[in-house]
This record gives structure tokens, C-alpha cells and sequence, in this order.
């Protein structure tokens, strides 16, 4: 299989995977970075029939694996993130299975998934990871993803960074 090739498949956040979600959630690789379970849950359910997010399960070969999603930051108003230029969208993910965690997965999937934004028209990708969480960091920088700086969000600091779409050249 090339390495490009798509290996992952991402839908939408339906009810029934909330038993699914909130197992996630309470493991603890998860639960060091994220809020209380019913809290983050409900914030999920929300985001499901807002503008600004679109929660999404991550599957490989039919199995979910992750919670990803996705945001607009320009449509939600005071984002801290509406300095980014218009066309940017933010995303936030987490593998689901402990035992997937350190695979290479995470890089993997965020590689596939900035590959179908950007085709889809977005010009900038960013992504918020705590500054203490080296391995979210690793992973985003193997994804392609530079540091841009350090903020403070809603959440508490975050290591800022951010992956530009490809230019486009005369040779298409």
C-alpha cells in the first residue's frame, strides 16, 4: 500500500457512540489532557449540530480508533484563533485504544486528514496541544505541523502550531 493511500476513514459522531466516547475519555492517556467525561460529552453533543465543529470517529478497517475534530475558529465568536487567516481550521485529536498510542497512528491520521481538508479547500491547518504533552507535540511535527507560539486558550497554555496548505504550481 502506498504510503499515501487512505488508511483511515472518518465519520460523524453519532448517539450511539457516546458509551464508546466516554470509555475513551475516562482512560487515563486521555483524561490527563481532557476534562470530566460527562462535561466533555456534553461539549461533544453540542459541537454535533453546531456551525463551528464537527466531532468525528476515526475507524481502521471498520474499527474506531479516535475522536478527531474539526473547527472553524472564525465562526465562533471570541475564538482566540481569529488572528489565523481566513480559510484556517483548527482540529484536536485523540487515539481512543492505549495500545495504539505510540504506533504512529496519530501522525498518520492527521497526515490523511490535512490532506482532505486542504483538498477541500482550507488554507491553514492549526492545532493547540498542552506544552506538557511532548508526544502530542512529536506527532504533530512528524505530521508536518511548525511551532508558531505559545498561547493561553480557554483550556490553559497551548504550544500553537500550524501546517499551510501546499502552493499551487503551474505544473497541474
Amino acid at each position: 500500500m502506498a504510503d499515501d493511500a487512505p488508511r483511515y476513514h472518518f465519520r460523524d459522531v453519532v448517539r450511539e457512540d457516546f458509551p464508546l466516547l466516554a470509555k475513551w475519555l475516562a482512560e487515563p492517556h486521555i483524561a490527563k489532557w481532557w476534562g470530566e467525561v460527562d462535561e466533555e460529552l456534553a461539549g461533544i453533543e453540542e459541537a454535533m449540530t453546531s456551525v463551528e465543529t464537527r466531532p468525528m470517529i476515526v475507524e481502521l478497517e471498520g474499527r474506531p480508533i479516535a475522536y478527531l475534530q474539526y473547527y472553524d475558529p472564525h465562526l465562533e465568536e471570541g475564538h482566540p484563533y481569529q488572528d489565523q487567516p481566513k480559510g484556517t481550521l483548527g482540529i484536536d485529536i485523540s487515539i481512543g485504544i492505549a495500545e495504539l498510542v505510540g504506533k504512529g497512528h496519530g501522525s498518520a491520521i492527521i497526515r490523511q486528514f490535512v490532506r482532505e481538508l486542504f483538498a477541500s479547500g482550507a488554507k491553514r491547518i492549526v492545532i493547540d496541544p498542552d506544552p506538557e504533552n511532548s508526544a502530542a507535540i512529536r506527532a504533530y511535527e512528524k505530521a508536518g505541523f511548525r511551532y508558531v507560539d505559545t498561547r493561553t486558550s480557554i483550556y490553559g497554555p497551548a504550544h500553537f502550531m500550524a501546517l499551510d496548505a501546499p502552493e499551487e504550481t503551474d505544473l497541474q
